[in-house]
């Protein structure tokens, strides 16, 4: 037993431990940011109680290792919760009065910018510029939706940029039309929304990044969160972090994901081997590449084996978009992990997954087993063939369990597109971990919510927390707690190559841990959405006390 007296202790409480030995705890010390040791059974860790030592008796709290959300747009989302952040209102009328409310209370805005509209919430999915105009009718307007994969604009925009009912669509992309007129209508699908962003919408300074990172930790480890991989690293959003991690102001372990651009190909690598060389500062490691290889269901733009269907029980002859072609995809994840990256990959179809392993395999081919950790983000339909192909290629599925669920999005604008066959093989993750498969957790947010209290309920239950009597969502996917709980910390610590420092508690480990009001694993009644987070430690660090 240490002799030296610990800065922290926690005592009366359970310590779901999570280190594969099902064994629990009563106390935990922590010292100089590590774990000094944990006690079986009351009073075992007294010797270590000193004159300095903060102590605190939680009786009926649980312990357990610091969340960890293995693929999130931190940066972004703090952007929009300074700005208009759309996320927490509901409905097209809810919308436009929280998008004036900024407007009027920020005249000196050359630009309103933010997101979190919800497609469910118009007929369609397909807001239209002219409630936009009627608000804000002198500036441009560019608010991404809840998954990112399309903008609502306003005709200030659509003028300034120069869209008109001549202007082609992109390849990766679709300016929405009126089917009448052919005018633009203000939704901007894909590539025509990312290249407006990235052409006309004004870059942030990196004082403004910094701000939305650090709004954004506030937010992640209210919710128990210590670590997270960032999916979309920009060169301003590299340097935020940098600078952040460098004066110790970023307090949580960040891996960044290095935004590959769909538009180029591995001559792009250089660059990520510079970011690289100055990117590892102290919490924050920007060691992974993040390549989108698809769109999204609901506008048709993720990559299906077969066509979409035409939601009235016929076919189409869309398959959807691949952003990086097969053959240039299975190269370009070769040559990274020859040079020791990462890649962390989207891809929503079960043509994009497929493709997403025969790369992952077709690195394995030319440069052995290495330990890289290559994950597939999202994995909405794998292929039954597919599924056992994730732990032959040591390839780890990358799940956002929140999307498992029947709700608005799903049975409106996804299920009539797929056909009866498909829905069946959505998020599949209880049939990838029989296969073998290793699970990380992850939230997506601000697509989704960040709290990995309702995404691990969901994993377990497959419907939404708020509604517990309502039917499962393939209730053959279904997980176990242990395992829900083990995708949102060990899981994602193996993906971001720190399951030797984090992701379950023992003596040595570093102290990242949540503190939840109640036993998850014991309670009789509610769900485990129910509970909440009192404290949230990191490096030894209390962060977040309620």
């Amino acid at each position: 037993m240490p002799t030296s007296a610990a800065d922290l202790l926690l005592t009366d409480l359970s310590v779901y431990r999570n280190d594969g030995s099902g064994s629990w705890a009563r106390e935990l010390a922590i010292k100089d940011g590590r774990i000094l040791a944990i006690g079986s059974s009351a009073g075992d860790l007294a010797e270590l109680r000193g004159p300095a030592t903060e102590v605190l008796s939680l009786p009926g709290r649980l312990a357990l290792p610091g969340f960890q959300d293995a693929h999130i747009h931190s940066p972004f989302a703090g952007r929009n919760r300074l700005r208009v952040w759309l996320n927490d209102v509901i409905g097209r009328e809810a919308y436009l009065a929280a998008i004036a409310e900024y407007a009027s209370g920020n005249p000196d805005e050359p630009w309103i910018v933010g997101g979190g509209w919800a497609m469910e919430s118009f007929p369609g999915g397909l807001p239209r510029k002219e409630d936009l105009d009627v608000i804000v009718p002198d500036r441009p307007v560019f608010l991404l939706n809840k998954d990112v994969h399309g903008a609502w604009v306003n005709s200030a925009a659509l003028e300034l940029a120069g869209i008109t009912n001549q202007t082609p669509d992109p390849s990766d992309g679709r300016i929405e039309r009126d089917p009448t007129t052919g005018e633009p209508t203000g939704m901007l699908h894909e590539g025509a929304a990312y290249t407006f962003n990235d052409q006309f919408v004004p870059l942030p300074a990196r004082e403004e990044w910094e701000a939305a990172i650090l709004n954004a930790q506030e937010h992640l480890h209210s919710l128990g969160i210590t670590a997270w991989q960032d999916a979309w690293v920009t060169p301003g959003t590299h340097e935020a972090y940098r600078s952040l991690a460098a004066d110790g102001r970023l307090t949580a372990r960040v891996v960044g994901a290095l935004w590959w651009d769909r538009h180029q190909g591995l001559e792009q690598i250089p660059q990520f081997l510079a970011q690289r060389e100055n990117g590892v500062v102290g919490n924050y490691h920007a060691t992974s590449i993040k390549i989108m290889t698809d769109g999204v269901l609901e506008n048709y733009t993720g990559a299906l084996l077969e066509p979409y269907c035409d939601g009235c029980g016929g076919h189409t002859d869309n398959h959807g978009l691949s952003y990086v072609e097969r053959d240039l995809l299975a190269a370009a994840v070769t040559e990274l992990d020859r040079l020791g990256f990462q890649v962390h990959m989207h891809a929503i179809g079960d043509r994009a997954v497929r493709n997403a392993l025969d790369a992952v395999g077709a690195a394995r081919q030319a440069n052995g087993m290495t330990d890289h950790r290559h994950h597939i983000a999202h994995v909405q339909i794998v292929h039954p063939d597919d599924i056992g192909r994730f732990a032959e290629v040591g390839a780890i599925a990358n799940c956002q369990p929140l999307w498992a669920q029947s709700d608005a999005q799903m049975d409106e604008l996804t299920v009539p597109f797929l056909g009866a066959d498909r829905v069946e093989l959505q998020y599949p993750f209880a049939s990838m971990m029989r296969s073998g498969a290793r699970l990380a957790g992850g939230s997506d947010w601000s697509v989704t919510s960040a709290n990995p209290l309702e995404e691990i309920d969901v994993m377990v239950n497959r419907r939404n927390p708020a509604e517990p009597d309502s039917p499962a969502f393939l209730p053959d996917e279904r997980v176990a707690l242990a395992d829900a709980v083990a995708a949102f910390t060990s899981g994602t610590a193996y993906v971001n190559h720190d399951d030797a420092n984090s992701g379950s508690l023992s003596a040595g480990m570093r102290a990242d841990l949540a503190v939840l009001d109640r036993n998850i694993f014991a309670a009789s009644e509610g769900t485990t959405a129910d509970a909440s987070v009192e404290l949230t430690v990191a490096s030894g660090q209390v962060v977040y006390r309620r």
